[in-house]
C-alpha cells in the first residue's frame, strides 16, 4: 500500500527515528525502560508522521491513542489515503472495533487491555497529556505484555510543574520524576518550519492594560486563582476590552476570530455584545459544539469565544485571527492557543495573536522556541534565556 502524499524532510527524518527505535527495541537492542518521543511542531503534520510509522510497522499491531474524536479522525483520513481501513474503538465515534491497526481514545478502552494482546506497538498522539504519576494512560500501559513499544508525539514537550513556595517552573518531560519517556527521537524546530514557509507567519498585537502582577497563585503554585484573575478583570472592565479589540479585528478586514476566555460569564457577554459570535465550552453539548465548528470552519461564523477547550488539536487553517483573553502560567497552553492560528491557508498572508494577557511578555514568540540537548538535559529556550527549570518569577520580560 502506499500513500497519495510525499513527506517532507523533516517528516522523513522522524518516521526514520521512530522505526529505527521501534525496530531495535523489537530485537532487544533498546533500552527497556525507554520510551520514544518525537517532538513535532503544531502545524506540522503529526498526523501523516503516525500514518506513515504505522505503515512501516503495521505488522506490530499498532494502537494509535488520540485525546479527541476530532484528532482520531484527522489520523483515520490518513491511515485510510494509505489504503488501511482501521479499527475504531471510541465511545465518542460510536465504534467498538478491534482490528490489526487501531485508532482509540483512551477513556474507551483503559480497561481493555485484554482485547490488545497482539498489540506490540503503542502511539500516543499529544503525548504531553499523559500523567506519569498515574492516570488512564498509566494504568493501561501496565495491564499490557511487557514488550511493548511506546512512541509519543507532541508539540509541546513540557509540563507545568509547581511549588507553594517557588511557584510554577516548567519541567522538560524526559527529566520529570516519574516519567514516561525517557528518550526523544527527533525534533522539528518551530523556527525551521516558519522560516521555510510551512506555517503562516504571526503578527503579534499587545493590548495595554492588563498586568500579571495583581494576579495571585493558588494553593499548589501552578495557576492564577479565580478571585484575583475576576478581580482584575473587574478593574480593566475586561470583558467589554475584548469586545472592543474583536470589534476592531473585525473592522480591519479579519475573517475568522477565535478568542480565549477563563470563564464562562465572560464569554456568553462578549457573545452577547458582538453579532453572530457564538460560545463553545467544555459543557456545550456535542451537537451544538460541532454545529458551531462547521460552521465556524465554512465562514458562516466569524467570531468564537470558547472556554478551556480549543486549545489543543482544533485544526482550522483559515483561522487569521486568536485573541489571548486567559492569563496561565503554561508555556504548553500558550504555545497550544497560539498554534490554532498557523496552518497556511489560501489567501491567508498572516495570522495576528492578540495578545491581552501578557502572554508573549511572559514566554516571548512562539517561532522562536527551540529545543535543545544541552550536554545530559533537553532544554526549552526563548532568544537564549532559558524556560524550562526555572521558575516562572525568575524569568526575564521579553520585549
Amino acid at each position: 500500500m502506499a500513500s497519495t502524499f510525499t513527506l517532507r524532510p523533516y517528516q522523513t527524518a522522524a518516521v526514520e527515528a521512530a522505526v529505527e527505535f521501534a525496530t531495535a527495541k523489537r530485537k532487544g537492542k533498546g533500552k527497556v525502560k525507554d520510551n520514544g518521543l518525537l517532538i513535532e511542531p503544531t502545524g506540522s503534520g503529526k498526523s501523516l508522521v503516525i500514518a506513515e510509522v504505522v505503515h512501516r510497522l503495521a505488522d506490530m499491531y499498532p494502537l494509535v491513542f488520540q485525546p479527541s474524536k476530532e484528532i482520531l479522525q484527522q489520523n483515520l483520513d490518513k491511515l485510510v489515503s494509505y489504503g488501511y481501513f482501521p479499527g475504531v474503538f471510541s465511545a465518542s465515534m460510536r465504534s467498538r472495533r478491534v482490528s490489526d491497526i487501531t485508532l482509540a481514545t483512551i477513556g474507551s478502552v483503559v480497561k481493555r487491555a485484554d482485547l490488545f494482546e497482539k498489540c506490540k506497538l503503542l502511539l500516543v498522539d499529544e503525548a504531553h497529556l499523559i500523567n506519569p504519576k498515574g492516570g488512564q494512560y498509566t494504568s493501561f500501559f501496565a495491564d499490557l505484555p511487557a514488550d511493548k513499544i511506546v512512541l509519543g508525539l507532541t508539540a509541546t514537550p513540557y509540563r507545568l510543574a509547581s511549588s507553594a513556595m517557588g511557584g510554577p517552573i516548567v519541567r522538560f518531560m524526559t527529566h520529570t520524576r516519574p516519567r514516561t519517556f525517557g528518550h526523544v527521537l527527533h525534533v522539528t524546530q518551530n523556527f525551521e518550519l516558519f522560516s521555510q514557509g510551512y506555517l503562516a507567519p504571526l503578527v503579534y498585537k499587545q493590548v495595554p492594560g492588563f498586568d500579571r502582577k495583581n494576579l495571585q497563585l493558588n494553593s499548589t503554585g501552578g495557576d492564577y486563582t479565580d478571585e484575583s484573575v475576576q478581580r482584575h478583570f473587574r478593574e480593566l472592565n475586561f470583558p467589554d476590552q475584548i469586545v472592543r479589540v474583536i470589534e476592531r479585528a473585525r473592522a480591519a478586514g479579519r475573517k475568522s476570530i477565535l478568542a480565549f476566555t477563563r470563564f464562562q460569564s465572560e464569554a456568553n457577554y462578549v457573545a452577547e455584545k458582538i453579532l453572530g459570535a457564538a460560545v463553545v465550552t467544555d459543557k456545550t453539548p456535542e451537537k451544538e459544539r460541532a454545529r458551531i465548528l462547521t460552521q465556524f470552519k465554512a465562514g458562516v461564523i466569524d467570531v468564537v469565544i470558547n472556554v478551556k477547550v480549543l486549545s489543543v488539536g482544533f485544526d482550522h487553517p483559515a483561522l487569521d485571527t486568536v485573541v489571548l483573553a486567559r492569563p496561565t502560567c503554561s508555556l504548553a497552553l500558550y504555545y497550544q492557543m497560539v498554534g490554532r492560528a498557523v496552518r497556511p491557508s489560501p489567501g491567508k498572508t498572516e495570522a495576528w495573536v492578540i495578545d491581552m494577557v501578557e502572554l508573549r511578555k511572559q514566554f516571548g514568540p512562539v517561532e522562536s522556541l527551540i529545543i535543545a540537548r544541552e550536554e545530559d538535559k533537553w532544554t526549552v529556550t526563548q532568544r537564549q534565556q532559558e524556560l524550562t527549570g526555572r521558575y516562572l518569577r525568575e524569568l526575564e520580560p521579553f520585549a
